[in-house]
């Protein structure tokens, strides 16, 4: 998945253990008129993408989302997802021809087409 912004906040790395550490990071993508935050997440050499960027710059994100299972100690099972970023292009570059930005379909809103269908029910 990728998602074009800017950067708003960029965290220092964390090192968590000799063998892992992590960044995040937050970027400022604007929704219909409506600016939404979304926070990413680097780990290990992934970190270094984010030295050359500066906050207020655009950037194009691609990820992965990942999820996991926690059960506390009381036994109530919990859920999270994180959203991991393999890599950044600056200035909002992308691989693909939309420049990154998720178009919304709007056949999503239209009602089907009038006619016979196959369907028994």
């Amino acid at each position: 998945m990728e998602l074009t912004g800017t950067l708003k906040l960029k965290r220092d790395e964390q090192v968590v253990n000799d063998r892992f550490r992590k960044r995040e990071f937050v970027l400022t993508v604007d929704d219909r008129g409506y600016q939404q935050f979304i926070s990413f997440i680097c780990t290990q050499d992934k970190c270094d993408m984010l030295n050359d960027i500066n906050e207020g710059d655009t950037i194009t994100v691609l990820f992965n989302v990942k999820g996991r299972e926690w059960i506390s100690p009381q036994r109530e099972v919990k859920y999270f997802n994180s959203l991991e970023a393999w890599r950044i292009n600056k200035g909002g570059s992308s691989s693909s021809s939309r420049g990154g930005q998720a178009e919304p379909q709007e056949y999503y809103n239209q009602a089907p087409p009038a006619g016979n269908d196959d369907l028994p029910f």
